[in-house]
């Protein structure tokens, strides 16, 4: 893939996370400077290799999870916080802090990421798996009309014992779409952060949202909320 191929696909990747509709030709040449049928033999060989589809019913391509995943595993580790995140991780560390007892610091921050990211916050205390958020999991545009809805209760109702078993030993894991443990088929992507707690030296905390999502912005919160809990229940 050559480096504009790439750009293209970011662009595509976060204007669709941003707007929700499948992203046109001549938006790309206006942020890009170069005609549309330049976009257009772009994007037809970024679909050529997997990393963009179009939809039947639109002359936009969006991402697949292949797609997805070159686009994760290509985000920098050091790109700088938006504003926005800065406040967001603020409030984060505030409620965490201010919680009092570990499970309620839990729950404070798998409640803060559904608030930050508009996704499903879910986090485990001991044995049990606290979610948060389901009305902003299923008021996302992908499941409005119950697509994929059983896929993601499956997902949802094997998360607890999954983890339990696989025991994800990554600080920060993403699973997108079909890479999932279960519910392969949901359209979700589940961003989880391990930390150590009086609990577990393997507890996580993470969101469940659909697949088009501001990765940057969600993994960077889903990382914070598991270092500072660490950092406050891990004495």
């Amino acid at each position: 893939m050559t480096i504009r191929q790439q750009n293209i696909l970011s662009a595509i990747v976060e204007q669709y996370a941003e707007v929700a509709s499948p992203v046109g030709s001549s938006l790309l040449a206006k942020a890009f400077k170069v005609s549309s049928a330049t976009i257009r033999a772009e994007m037809a060989e970024l679909e050529r290799l997997g990393f963009i589809m179009q939809p039947h019913t639109s002359s936009g391509r969006v991402p697949t999870d292949k797609g997805y995943r070159f686009y994760v595993n290509s985000l920098g580790e050091n790109v700088p916080s938006s504003l926005l995140e800065r406040r967001g991780e603020k409030a984060l560390v505030s409620r965490v802090q201010n919680a009092g007892a570990p499970e309620r610091m839990i729950r404070n921050a798998a409640d803060t990421l559904v608030e930050l990211t508009h996704n499903l916050g879910l986090a485990t205390i001991g044995n049990q798996l606290y979610i948060s958020g389901l009305s902003n999991l299923f008021g996302q545009p992908e499941f409005i009309g119950g697509v994929h809805v059983q896929q993601v209760a499956q997902l949802l109702d094997n998360l607890e014992p999954w983890l339990r078993e696989a025991a994800p030993n990554e600080p920060l894991s993403v699973y997108i779409g079909q890479e999932n443990p279960v519910g392969r088929a949901a359209g979700c992507t589940l961003i989880i952060s391990r930390f150590r707690s009086p609990f577990s030296d393997r507890s996580y905390i993470g969101t469940l949202g659909p697949t088009r999502q501001s990765y940057r912005d969600v993994m960077n919160l889903v990382s914070r909320a598991g270092q500072e809990l660490e950092e406050v229940l891990y004495v």
